[in-house]
């Protein structure tokens, strides 16, 4: 099994990982190869595993944790895809807010896994505005101990992958670049669009075929990371909705977004309003899905899908990670769901959790290179 690349994407909540990681594998199975992907996250009913799946790729998933503390459930997913799809590509998304990812999985897989897999360069995937806001502290919507496991992730990459792009003009783009060089002038840098396409052949090229994978290890306060984790609450819940006249799904997803950034407007945090880290929809029909994603309270979310015909039934899966306690941000969820304008829509929540999440507890921890 050695042939086959594992390709680890990090980054921070809202970065991109899943439209880079989906336009990646697309391309991959277009030029007959057999890819895999596994997902990472605090808890069960992930957005993007539902996402990965409707492209019609093999996908596992870990919850629980991340990667680090959830190792041999990393390994676990990684050998049923490798026995399962005999892939050329596994790729893995570890949890947004997870960082010392190099000492905690990459130097253990090299050291316990070489014969399973070659291991390709670990990305980073920064979204332009959080990356400035790590750049220059002084701007951050969120304290100092979330920009911490920012910046570390950053120390830590073997390439740091510029997305978004598209949203830059040329000069924005051109000082960005700057900042990072002189900021991490030892770390390769790529630019893309996941969205658009734009780069993800170029950032390809490079892990697929660069030697060499784990080569930086971050000095990570353990205090300070866990202190960080535990500013936001994370929420993932599951919905059935159903009503007896026709239901505009696009513009109930953009209502129900906007209600919930009033209701987290609504509820101050030392200050300012419940930062938003990511909001993200996956809201399923017979006639088609659609998704959304939010990355900053004071962005606008994006969509993509569409839904035909007038299908009167829907699944929504909400995932939530927000600066705000999780009963708070529970609460505002099940708000924004019982406070919409039709007034036919039955509302039924099938799965909820909210919580913070725990002091991370890697299974290993390799303060060497392998």
């Amino acid at each position: 099994m050695k042939d086959v690349r594992m390709v680890l994407v990090g980054g921070f909540l809202g970065a991109g990982k899943t439209t880079l990681l989906a336009q990646a594998a697309r391309r991959l199975v277009e030029q007959g190869r057999r890819v895999g992907l596994i997902t990472n996250d605090q808890a069960a009913n992930l957005v993007d595993t539902g996402i990965l799946r409707q492209g019609g790729f093999g996908v596992g998933e870990v919850s629980g944790g991340c990667f680090c503390c959830r190792f041999s459930d990393f390994v676990a997913a990684s050998d049923k895809l490798l026995n399962d799809l005999q892939p050329d590509v596994l790729f893995g998304e570890p949890v947004g807010s997870c960082t010392d990812l190099s000492a905690t999985v990459l130097q253990p897989l090299k050291q316990l896994y070489a014969e399973w897999f070659r291991l390709a360069p670990f990305t980073v995937v920064t979204d332009p505005a959080r990356l400035e806001e790590a750049l220059d502290a002084d701007s951050a919507a969120f304290p100092d101990s979330v920009v911490y496991i920012f910046r570390k992730q950053l120390e830590e990459a073997d390439v740091i992958l510029l997305n978004k792009t598209d949203l830059l003009s040329p000069r924005a783009l051109s000082a960005l670049k700057w900042k990072v060089a002189k900021e991490y002038p030892a770390t390769p840098l790529l630019c893309a669009s996941a969205l658009r396409g734009d780069g993800v052949d170029g950032w390809l090229d490079f892990v697929l075929k660069a030697p060499r994978a784990g080569t930086r290890i971050a000095e990570v306060d353990y205090d300070k990371y866990a202190d960080g984790e535990a500013e936001l609450g994370w929420l993932n819940c599951t919905v059935q909705l159903r009503a007896a006249t026709a239901v505009d799904w696009r513009e109930f997803c953009a209502g129900f977004i906007e209600r919930v950034r009033e209701g987290l407007r609504a509820r101050p945090e030392q200050g300012q309003g419940a930062e938003i880290a990511h909001l993200k929809l996956l809201l399923n029909t017979a006639g088609g899905s659609l998704q959304a994603n939010l990355t900053s309270s004071r962005g606008e979310p994006l969509f993509q899908g569409a839904v035909e015909g007038e299908p009167r039934e829907a699944l929504l899966i909400v995932n939530a990670r927000v600066r705000a306690e999780p009963e708070e941000l529970q609460a505002v969820i099940e708000n924004a769901l019982a406070s919409g304008p039709q007034k036919d829509l039955a509302v039924e929540i099938l799965t909820m959790a909210s919580f913070k999440p725990g002091r991370p507890q890697p299974t290993h921890r390799n303060s060497d290179i392998v």
